[in-house]
């Protein structure tokens, strides 16, 4: 269950929220969306795919955080071992909410439900100061959800530029893990690097000019990040 407000002094000024890392806070997943704005950012990181939504017909970017559901290997007790972590997963409990007729500016929600607010006692970050002003830490997560849903709106385009030139291939993987154990990565797909190699300058010009080629390479190079998924696994079973 989720319960959605909009943000205010006047409700939630005794409100914080726990900032730090735990799977009992949404934090034991597998996987979360990811928009192509921050494939640069995480392409150090993480494997970042792609997935196909039959239902809805469309494409979506995942960063991958482990093999079996639930896993996240970036995980260590408290800490999220990474350099940053996806828009998705910093701005939680927090969300992009317009007026139900669509007009007007965003606004920022906030789910009553989810398990980082607290309401009682100083456990967490203070959402506004004595005054009345939003803390760093909430202007800090404004920024992100607003760089998360400007993102989401262009990811729509690239998308379409990704199918126009057919460019994403499936993709499957076999993990063997040094225990003897193994999974398989299947469902995903990823840039189909002899098809991208082969398109004319124009169609290159193209994706160039409109801000896409540059997140199709950052997906290609945060492949890299598979192996060390694994290695990450490999000392999680061993450990």
């Amino acid at each position: 269950m989720t319960s959605h407000q909009i943000l205010n002094f006047a409700d939630h000024a005794a409100l914080r929220v726990r900032a730090d890392a735990a799977a009992e806070l949404g934090d034991g997943v597998m996987s979360c969306l990811v928009v192509p704005a921050e494939f640069r950012r995480l392409a150090c990181e993480y494997p970042v795919l792609f997935r196909y939504d039959g239902e809805a017909r469309a494409f979506s970017a995942l960063a991958l955080f482990g093999f079996e559901a639930g896993e996240n290997l970036y995980l260590d007790e408290a800490h999220w071992d990474a350099s940053c972590r996806p828009f998705a997963m910093a701005v939680q409990p927090f969300l992009v909410g317009r007026p139900r007729d669509g007009q007007g500016p965003a606004q920022v929600h906030i789910d009553m439900a989810h398990p980082r607010v607290t309401q009682a006692g100083s456990e967490g970050v203070r959402l506004f100061d004595d005054a009345g002003q939003p803390s760093p830490y909430l202007e800090e997560v404004a920024g992100m959800l607003g760089a998360l849903d400007e993102g989401y709106q262009a990811s729509g385009e690239f998308y379409a530029a990704l199918d126009r030139h057919d460019l994403l291939e499936p993709f499957s993987m076999d993990v063997s893990l040094d225990n003897g154990a193994s999974h398989r990565l299947v469902g995903y797909h990823l840039v189909n690097e002899e098809r991208l190699r082969a398109l004319d300058p124009a169609a290159l010009a193209e994706l160039h000019s409109a801000g896409q080629l540059e997140p199709i390479y950052m997906s290609l190079t945060s492949l890299g990040n598979l192996g060390k998924l694994v290695r990450r696994k490999n000392r999680r079973t061993n450990g």
